[in-house]
């Protein structure tokens, strides 16, 4: 069976957290701030809770408009006693999303996505600290993702993990899309990143030509990895024909991006990433409190 269901590898990131959590006796805080009416910001503010529940760490849920949401963030962020935070978004659906994704403090930033974390991840820019003594966080869906392909053959346990290999990623969004693909470069893999506008070309030494375009078809020929996270019921569907033999293909959408006949093909084919990222969220969580909170 090609098939590989992140819920195992999920349960054993989650058991290394929660040994970690009640051996160490770590009384570990996060606000999950919901201001979406959105089933899908709702869904993960959920999973979000058992995953907490199920580690060990206190989960407070905090129910906010979008109005009300940048004041309610200010005392969170500047609350000793809350270690974490989880936004759900879309709030407003715009760019100003991505002014309160912004707004929230970096050493309590679950997921990552604060500009402070990306600036170090397009940088390559693994630590952090004035001595450099702590890892640098990393956004959760991509982190969950590359860990789902080191369950692969075609991951490398040493050097670069991803070095030689091409890898197609259908979303550029800089949430998961954009972010990912540079964590793939950064581990040696060359990436052909796709958007609604075509694909584009990212080497392995992370530069990114907008010039240098690629089409669908040559991408995936050529890509031992493909990878798609395209929200849309429009979107055509990748089939057997299109790939290269023995790829491994990755869904991360709640849309299925991939025919039949594709995933019967793949060498591996992981159909979703929703538990996983969870189970990174937890392992952030407890990164930052042992990095910046533990000891204040």
């Amino acid at each position: 069976m090609n098939k590989l269901d992140p819920a195992n590898t999920a349960a054993f990131f989650r058991d290394i957290v929660k040994k970690e959590i009640l051996e160490d006796g770590l009384e570990i805080n996060i606000a999950g701030i919901l201001a979406s009416s959105d089933p899908a910001s709702i869904t993960y503010c959920n999973y979000a809770r058992s995953g907490c529940e199920d580690v060990g760490i206190n989960f407070k849920q905090i129910d906010a408009t979008p109005d009300s949401i940048v004041p309610i963030l200010s005392e969170v962020n500047s609350d000793k006693n809350i270690h974490g935070i989880f936004i759900y978004y879309p709030i407003w659906g715009d760019v100003r999303d991505g002014d309160i994704r912004d707004t929230v403090s970096p050493e309590k930033d679950v997921e990552g996505l604060t500009s402070y974390w990306i600036r170090k991840l397009y940088a390559n820019d693994r630590f952090d600290g004035e001595e450099k003594q702590y890892k640098a966080i990393l956004p959760c869906t991509p982190l969950a993702i590359i860990k789902l392909l080191e369950e692969t053959d075609a991951y490398i346990p040493y050097g670069l993990p991803f070095k030689g290999k091409t890898i197609t990623v259908f979303n550029r969004s800089e949430v998961v899309g954009k972010p990912l693909a540079y964590m793939l470069s950064n581990d040696g893999a060359k990436i052909y990143s796709f958007d609604i506008t075509g694909g584009i070309v990212i080497d392995s030494a992370g530069t990114c030509s907008e010039t240098v375009r690629v089409t669908r078809e040559a991408a995936l020929q050529e890509s031992d990895i493909v990878i798609t996270g395209v929200p849309s019921r429009q979107f055509e569907k990748i089939s057997a024909k299109e790939l290269k033999p023995g790829a491994i293909c990755l869904n991360f959408s709640s849309v299925q991006n991939f025919e039949s006949d594709a995933k019967a093909a793949a060498g591996r084919f992981i159909p979703r990433v929703g538990p996983m990222t969870v189970a990174m969220c937890m392992r952030n969580a407890l990164q930052l409190y042992k990095n910046y909170h533990q000891d204040r």
